[in-house]
Formats: structure tokens, C-alpha cells, sequence
């Protein structure tokens, strides 16, 4: 079933002006392209799916995304392709094969299914005590009340982090990846500097307090780590620590936040799921697809190749955007039709290869589970009267979602039932 979206307009990228003017990103960052930057996807898969910029080479076609993903001996994924203050290679982002598969084999189990399903009651019950915060309001803002929260809670708690210093924790990832000054200027670069050294030195006391007194968490879990008497060095846990405090606060609350301001302004939609819960996980792939919160991800191309006949030379940056591959009407029919029930959705929200999101179960479940309880609960909601979702950049997400409701369900204790 679909729920009619809009159609995104043709033949002009709005605030943009021409193709070229993209070529430094500064227009994505622009508000009413946050919000809704299908018009300029749909102009570059149609114009120009290799875009050739002064800051590197553009693609936006699903079929080359999905093929430089896949080939990270001709796209690499290391540091020359993004720096966010890091002093090494994020693991196990910035490690590319076959240095890679040494730390995909210790960190996957890990995250692995049956370790991630472990957690869904736990999840529920989170999600539930967040709801019964402002329940019997019958209004709430969203962002703050539950797609920061949720998730974050559930990280801090994995890392076995305190979380009383969650504020602090999100202001060390916003220094990464909404910095102040802009992305590319010099106030930025400092901004993340400084921003990197204070996470190395938070994280190498939390590593050393973890090897003189063990716990039952993750970092705990990654100075244990053996795999056939392979064992992290404390500069490579460091490291990994890096990566998941960027993707552990994000990722999950920007998809909550932009798949949650989208059904409140469909009707058809929500009730779909009210009337159907079987429909959610079709829904989370659906929105993850459609809602597009990772916009892309870089590269730096390893070796002299082409793509669709446009050569790309060694050591050229490349930007592959993700968000507009998902949209691609070559690779999903009616692109731009959310349905919850499309099959054979292979979308890129999580990229794809060998760099595919390690941490892509939990944020299965945690999405999942937040749809679920919700819709249990509050089966009718809408956008506050006058108000509108406020979107920011770095990820696509959504800073404030006022929310109001009037009809709710009896409460039943967690569960699925």
C-alpha cells in the first residue's frame, strides 16, 4: 500500500541555482532543502549521476552507489576520504580489507541478532516509561521526549557509560558532526579537533577503569575480545569508541525523529499501522528508504577506474549519496510512493559491502519497538496546530516535533500482545 507523498518538482534545484552550485555541499545544508532535498536528487540522477566537482566526483544512481560500496579495492573508505578530529582511522569505518575483516570478525558477534534480540525487553520497557511521561498530556515534543532518549539511553547503557553525562555526550558528538562554523572551514577543523581530543581522553580512562575492574559492558567486552588469540590493543578500542559515539547518538534518533514527523502528517499511514502492527517492520524499511537520514557517505577512489564512462582518477574524493540512490526510480518502483508492504527493498540506509552498519539489528529493534509501542498507545496524533517539524543537518534530522493527541489505549504491561 502507498500513502502518497509528494512528487519531487523537475527541472530546477530551487535554491541551488545550477548543478555547479552544488559542488561545495553548502546548499544541502540549506533548511528548505533539509527538509525536502528530493528535487535536487532527482535533478542530479537525471543530469548528472557523475558529477564532476571541485571537491570530488558526485554519485546519486542506486546502481553506481551500490557498486562503489561493494568495491572497496576502487573506492576506499579510509582516512583520506572524511576527517571527523580523529587522530587514526575510526575502526572499523576507516579500515578498509583485509585489515577490515580482523575487526568485523571481533566486533560482529557482538551485535550479531540473537545478541541484539536479547535486548527487546528491555527496549519496550524504556519505550513505555517514556511514554508514560506525558501520556495524559495529550501533547509532547518528541524529539526531546523520546527519539533523543530512547536510543541514547539504550547505548549509554551497552557502553555501561553514566547517564547522567548523556548532555555531555551529546555535545562531544555535535562537535563532530554539526560543528560550529560550518563543515570546511577552519573554525570547523579547530571545532573537531578539540572536540576528538576530548573523546580519546574520556574514552582512554573509561578502557583503563575497564581493564583494572571489568564490568557487564561493551567496552569491558571489547578489552576481552579474543578472536583466535587476536586481542584490541587499547589505541584500536579507543578508536572503536570514536565511531560509536558518533553513530550510537544519531543515526537511530534522527530515523525516529524523520519517520515519526512523516507519519504524523499522513493519516493513511499511521493508521495503517494502528490497524495492522504486522506492517511495522515493512514500515521501518519503508522509511528508512524514504526518509533518507543519512544523506552519504565518502570515499577516495583507491585506483584509476570509470564509472558509466566518466573516468575517476586515483585519489579523488568521492561522495556517494545514499539518500538519493534510495529514492532512484532505475532500482524502486514509484520511488517517491512510500509503501509499507514493497517488496524486495533494497535500500542503502545502512550502506552495503563490507562497511555495511555494524549496528544495524539494534537499530532495527530499537525502531521497530518504538513504532510498536507508540502506535499501541497512541493510535491518533498530528502535528500541533500552527507548528511544523524543525529539521537540521550533519544527519537529516528532525530538532523539534510537536506532537498532540487525544485518544489512547488502555495500558497494557510490555509486550507485544
Amino acid at each position: 500500500m502507498g500513502y502518497g507523498d509528494t512528487t519531487p518538482a523537475t527541472g530546477s534545484t530551487g535554491s541551488t541555482g545550477t548543478l555547479e552550485d552544488l559542488a561545495d555541499f553548502r546548499p544541502f545544508l540549506l533548511p528548505e532543502i533539509v527538509r525536502e532535498p528530493q528535487p535536487v536528487y532527482e535533478r542530479l540522477r537525471a543530469e548528472a549521476p557523475v558529477l564532476e566537482t571541485p571537491v570530488g566526483v558526485v554519485l546519486s544512481r542506486h546502481e553506481d552507489v551500490a557498486y562503489a560500496l561493494r568495491h572497496p579495492e576502487l573506492f576506499g573508505s579510509d582516512m583520506d576520504a572524511v576527517h571527523l578530529g580523529n587522530e587514526r582511522p575510526l575502526i572499523p569505518l576507516q579500515i578498509d580489507p583485509p585489515d577490515h575483516r580482523r575487526y568485523r570478525k571481533i566486533l560482529d558477534p557482538l551485535f550479531a541478532p540473537r545478541e541484539v534480540n536479547r535486548l527487546d525487553g528491555e527496549v519496550r520497557a524504556l519505550t513505555n516509561s517514556l511514554i508514560d511521561a506525558f501520556v495524559d498530556a495529550g501533547e509532547v515534543e518528541y524529539a526531546s521526549a523520546v527519539a533523543v532518549p530512547l536510543p541514547c539511553t539504550v547505548f549509554l547503557a551497552l557502553m555501561g557509560l553514566p547517564q547522567e553525562e548523556l548532555g555531555y555526550f551529546l555535545s562531544l558528538k555535535d562537535g563532530i558532526i554539526r560543528p560550529e562554523g560550518g563543515f570546511g572551514t577552519a573554525e570547523c577543523r579547530d571545532a573537531q579537533r578539540a572536540t576528538g581530543l576530548a573523546i580519546y581522553d574520556y574514552f582512554a580512562h573509561a578502557v583503563a577503569d575497564r581493564r583494572a575492574h571489568p564490568r557487564d559492558d561493551l567496552i569491558t567486552r571489547f578489552t576481552a575480545a579474543d578472536a583466535e588469540g587476536d586481542r584490541l590493543s587499547d589505541e584500536e578500542i579507543l578508536d572503536i569508541c570514536f565511531l560509536f559515539i558518533m553513530a550510537g547518538l544519531d543515526t537511530v534518533t534522527a530515523s525516529l525523529g524523520c519517520s515519526m514527523a512523516y507519519l504524523a502528517q499522513h493519516r493513511e499511514a499511521r493508521e495503517a499501522l494502528v490497524d495492522d502492527p504486522g506492517l511495522i517492520p515493512g514500515a521501518v524499511e519503508e522509511l528508512l528508504r524514504h526518509e533518507g537520514v543519512v544523506p552519504g557517505s565518502a570515499r577516495v577512489c583507491a585506483q584509476d577506474t570509470e564509472i558509466n564512462g566518466t573516468p575517476i582518477k586515483q585519489g579523488t574524493p568521492v561522495h556517494l549519496l545514499i539518500a538519493s540512490a534510495n529514492l532512484d526510480p532505475g532500482e524502486f518502483p514509484d520511488p517517491d510512493r512510500v509503501d509499507f508492504s514493497r517488496s524486495g527493498n533494497r535500500h542503502l540506509a545502512f550502506g552495503g559491502g563490507v562497511h555495511r552498519c555494524l549496528g544495524s539489528h539494534l537499530a532495527r529493534l530499537e525502531l521497530v519497538v518504538a513504532l510498536e509501542e507508540w502506535h499501541r498507545r497512541i493510535p491518533e496524533y498530528a502535528i500541533a496546530p500552527g507548528r511544523e517539524p524543525s529539521y537540521i543537518t550533519g544527519l537529516r534530522a528532525v530538532d523539534e516535533l510537536p506532537l498532540v493527541f487525544s485518544e489512547r489505549s488502555e495500558r497494557p504491561e510490555p509486550g507485544r500482545g
